[in-house]
C-alpha cells in the first residue's frame, strides 16, 4: 500500500494538468530509512514532450539522483501522467521501470474535471496494483487510528 500526503497528490495532479496534453513526470523522494514515505516533490521535464510517452532528461535525472544521494533520499514514487488513456502502465512503462522498491504512480488527466490516481509495483516486468491511502500527514498512518500516535514498541500501560 502507498501511503501519501494529500499535498503531494495535489502537486502531482497540478503538474499533470499543467503539462497536459503532454505527459508529465517526476519523482517523490523520501528518506532512505525504510519508512517508504514520500516527502519531497521533484517535478521533472518530459524529454519527449509527448502526449503518449515520457522519458526523464538524462542530465536532469543525474542531478536529481545526486541530490537524493547527498540528502540520504531514495525515489519512493516515480510518477507520470496518462493524458488520454486509463492510468495503467503501458508496455513501455513496464520495460522502463528500473526501481524495484518504488511505487509507480499514474495520474490520469483525460477528464478535465476529475483526475484518476493509481499506484503499482513493477518488479521484473510484473505489475501489481496497490491501494493508495491519502493522508493529511504521516503521524497516524501506521495504526490507522485518527486519535493516537503510532507507538510501536512502546508498552501499553493499560495492559499488564
Amino acid at each position: 500500500m502507498l501511503v501519501i500526503r494529500a499535498d503531494l497528490v495535489e502537486q502531482m495532479v497540478a503538474h499533470a494538468r499543467r503539462d497536459h496534453p503532454d505527459e508529465a513526470c517526476g519523482i517523490l523522494a523520501g528518506p532512505d530509512d525504510g519508512s517508504d514515505r514520500p516527502e519531497r516533490f521533484v517535478p521533472m521535464e518530459n524529454a519527449e514532450r509527448s502526449p503518449t510517452f515520457y522519458r526523464f532528461d538524462s542530465m536532469e535525472q543525474l542531478k536529481v539522483y545526486k541530490a537524493m544521494d547527498a540528502n540520504d533520499e531514495i525515489p519512493v514514487v516515480v510518477y507520470h501522467s496518462h493524458t488520454a488513456t486509463e492510468p495503467y502502465p503501458s508496455r513501455t512503462d513496464i520495460s522502463l521501470a528500473q526501481e524495484p522498491f518504488a511505487h509507480y504512480v499514474l495520474v490520469g488527466t483525460r477528464d478535465p474535471e476529475e483526475h484518476e490516481l493509481r499506484s503499482y509495483r513493477i518488479v521484473d516486468g510484473e505489475v501489481t496494483e496497490e491501494e493508495v491511502q491519502v493522508v493529511e500527514n504521516y503521524m497516524f498512518s501506521h495504526t490507522g487510528a485518527s486519535d493516537v500516535p503510532d507507538q510501536a514498541g512502546v508498552p501499553d500501560p493499560t495492559r499488564s
